[in-house]
């Protein structure tokens, strides 16, 4: 493979790196896509079990209000089942429910956050978790937030700048329910099929070590020591794993800077199969949080494939029980399950478990974090890149950071830009002849 050519190489096949190939290719640009892994889709992915029937274990969740990923399960004719959301929501363990009003007062205090500019002096270097102690909600609404940042955004709050969950948050632009669907088939397939677009023009198991500039190419060098050439690179891995990318010259300081504010997500997710939705004989929707141990929810996930829930546990209690081993995570899943559901909750017929703690193809999951706490423009500086090469991922993009469809947006951004500078090349060199 040393020598190939392409206008642009692509470095990540998650849904940033392939739906800026995607762009690239419908503008008839030359495209190269490089994947670490043996797969496609990044921290979107899946798995089987026994009986062939596939589940989603990374990103999953998507709703009317994102038109992109929308547009492309219509586009791979992949149908979608409306999450089992009725039925009451329940709290555990049931002395902390208190009528369930905290979730809602939980929901007044990021309402609150949000109404604030993120760059109010007044909050400058101030912590989320700082922030919220200083409020004088009842502590069961505090600890609704904690759990709902902590979950969400896969870090403890206390590393997460107020500013950016604010900014982060404001550009969700979801008015309704984001877990409104999943794919039957898997949304992990509308990655495959997006990359069985691009036929040879994908190389998997192809990480990518090294990116020189010079004379205005790109030289890329992968791990086997294979050497390819581009006119421009998008680099579609989240920050932190793009940090990992030795550059030759040194990328600028800022954007050096920008690509060391962050941290990756911690989340362990687990799908847990029933032979029938017994949860509903109670008038349960499926749907649990539990307050004595922040980060820990469950959803209802049935189909007509198959009956289930899925489990999440983010931020610090990942990492807890990432450490503890799976056989450890299994236990206390089916425990939880048990005390929250009933007896009926023991009678598990498979389960799934995907620890993303320390991916080492994506550093975590579902998403990189910004804990310096001054970094206010590290997305701005990553977004400009340093032409010829340029970053994507779905972290930067305008409209929701940190999901499926932030992820598609960022990727064809990236790709709009490397069009627009490919177009100002070719204006000044006529310009100059």
């Amino acid at each position: 493979m040393s020598g190939q050519k392409a206008d642009v190489i692509v470095v990540g096949a998650g849904f940033a790196g392939l739906s800026a190939a995607d762009a690239l290719v419908s503008a008839e640009r030359n495209v190269l896509v490089l994947e670490a892994r043996d797969r496609v889709g990044g921290r979107v992915e899946a798995m089987a079990f026994a009986d062939g029937v596939a589940m989603d274990t990374g990103g999953q969740f998507i709703c009317d209000e994102m038109p992109n990923v929308m547009a492309l399960t219509r586009r791979f004719g992949l149908p979608l089942v409306e999450t089992p959301l009725n039925g009451a929501f329940l709290v555990q363990p049931q002395a902390l429910a208190d009528t369930g009003s905290s979730f809602a007062e939980s929901g007044r205090i990021r309402a609150r956050a949000n109404r604030i500019d993120p760059r109010d002096p007044a909050i400058a270097g101030l912590p989320a978790g700082e922030w919220l102690a200083r409020q004088n909600d009842p502590p069961g609404a505090k600890a609704s937030y904690q759990a709902m940042v902590e979950g969400l955004w896969c870090r403890p709050i206390g590393e997460i700048p107020l500013w950016y969950l604010i900014d982060n948050d404001r550009r969700t632009v979801s008015n309704g329910n984001e877990l409104q669907y999943f794919a039957e088939g898997t949304i992990h397939a509308a990655a495959e099929a997006l990359a069985a677009t691009l036929g040879e023009c994908l190389r998997l198991g192809t990480p990518v070590v090294r990116i020189s500039r010079a004379e205005g190419l790109v030289s890329v060098t992968t791990a086997a020591g294979a050497v390819l050439t581009a006119r421009q690179v998008i680099i579609a891995v989240p920050p932190v794993m793009a940090s990992r990318i030795a550059h030759e010259p040194d990328l600028p300081v800022s954007l050096a800077g920008a690509l060391a504010a962050w941290k990756s997500g911690t989340v362990i997710k687990a799908l847990v199969r029933y032979e029938r939705p017994f949860w509903r004989d109670r008038g349960l929707s499926g749907m649990v949080m539990w307050r004595d141990t922040l980060g820990l929810f469950a959803c209802d996930v049935s189909s007509a494939q198959t009956t289930g829930l899925v489990v999440f546990a983010g931020g610090p209690l990942a990492v807890e029980w990432s450490g503890r081993g799976r056989v450890f995570i299994e236990a206390e899943i089916r425990r939880r399950l048990v005390e929250a559901l009933g007896e009926a909750a023991a009678d598990v017929t498979a389960l799934l478990i995907r620890d993303w703690v320390g991916d080492p193809c994506s550093g975590g999951g579902y998403s990189d974090v910004i804990v310096d706490l001054q970094a206010y423009d590290a997305e701005d500086v990553l977004r400009a890149g340093a032409p010829p090469v340029h970053f994507a991922s779905s972290e930067l993009a305008s409209s929701f950071p940190a999901y499926i469809e932030g992820a598609i947006v960022a990727g064809r951004e990236a790709a709009a830009r490397v069009i627009a500078a490919a177009q100002s090349a070719i204006a000044t060199s006529a310009s100059g002849s």
